[in-house]
């Protein structure tokens, strides 16, 4: 055997070596493809919903009244129910009893409820700390002066 027949044998052993033996199959398209598109396409419209709203407040330079008490009013709204449908079908509670669905959403409910309850009794407690540290002025007394005590 030649020393090139002794090279291309080789050569032919070792290409042989980078084949691959992994098993693969055809890739099927998942079955529930049409219901991660119908959530994808309820949250994207609750989300464009919202920012629109708070956008819409500083583009119109809304300052006060009822349309902001109304648009912050609906961005909680929209908040409440994108955290409502998010818990719902990321965590599988939509195919749960009625029941288990409301020990999950209350407690969710009254959590953000309690943290509004905190964030506004902090407000009025900011607003409200210096009004009663200062002292009133009918309780100011002049002191003493120590020639006027002869």
């Amino acid at each position: 055997m030649s020393h090139q027949d002794q090279h291309t044998e080789h050569a032919a052993v070792h290409s042989h070596a980078f084949e691959s033996t992994e098993i693969t199959y055809e890739h099927e398209p998942a079955k529930n493809t049409k219901k991660i598109w119908k959530t994808f396409w309820i949250l994207l419209g609750l989300t464009i919903a919202e920012l629109s709203l708070g956008l819409s407040h500083y583009a119109f330079h809304i300052e006060g009244g009822f349309l902001l008490l109304f648009i912050k009013g609906a961005m909680i709204i929209l908040s409440l129910m994108k955290a409502v449908y998010i818990v719902m079908t990321f965590m599988h509670l939509g195919d749960e009893l009625r029941s288990f669905r409301l020990t999950i959403l209350i407690p969710l409910l009254l959590f953000i409820w309690f943290i509004a309850a905190f964030l506004w009794d902090g407000v009025a407690y900011k607003d409200l700390r210096h009004k009663f540290d200062r002292i009133a002025p009918t309780e100011q007394v002049r002191p003493v002066q120590p020639e006027n005590l002869n």
